[in-house]
């Protein structure tokens, strides 16, 4: 993980997809915002927003996440949200709405850091495209959770080692040493 070129992308931390399966997931998250930013790294949020008709409403038969406050970002990380290098507004699944691709390229990013929910879709997704794009892809399994169960997150993490590779799964304290070995530089013997 080349920490000195990544941007930290924070998948849909919002009201609508926060219950029971996923709340655990938002100190993680949260934690792994501040620390972040706190090296000085960019920070990207993303925000889902449904729509009438839309694919998941004639599909799926859901409709939820239309407006406040299911649309807004969680309590936790409203702050951080606002301060972040970007927002990207998305209809789908991924990141790579031709604003956020053109963001991307223009940032000059390598590697992309995805947390968030939810780990078998969005975060899925979005880091299919990063590897499909030519960006590195870093899952942090522990700072992603499913809001339909810990087997569904489970099963998105087992698709993500098929699509962008085993050891792009990573744990919160990997980055976390990561980002110390950044701001303190490596240790020379």
């Amino acid at each position: 993980m080349d920490i000195s070129n990544a941007a930290l992308v924070v998948i849909d931390m919002q009201n609508g997809f926060v219950n029971h399966h996923s709340r655990h997931v938002v100190p993680a998250v949260a934690d792994l915002v501040a620390r972040w930013s706190a090296a000085a790294r960019p920070v990207v949020f993303t925000r889902y927003f449904n729509y009438p008709e839309s694919p998941y409403e004639r599909f799926f038969r859901w409709s939820r996440l239309q407006e406040p406050p299911e649309t807004d970002i969680v309590p936790e990380l409203a702050e951080a949200a606002g301060h972040a290098h970007a927002g990207v507004d998305k209809t789908g699944y991924t990141l790579f709405t031709r604003e956020a691709a053109e963001l991307m390229r223009r940032a000059g990013w390598s590697d992309l850091v995805f947390c968030g929910i939810a780990t078998e879709s969005c975060v899925l997704k979005s880091a299919a495209d990063a590897f499909e794009h030519g960006y590195a892809p870093w899952i942090v399994a522990d700072a992603c959770a499913s809001d339909a169960g810990p087997e569904v997150h489970a099963a998105g993490l087992l698709v993500a080692r098929r699509l962008i590779g085993t050891g792009q799964l990573v744990h919160a304290q990997h980055v976390m040493g990561q980002l110390a070995t950044h701001l303190t530089g490596p240790v020379l013997e």
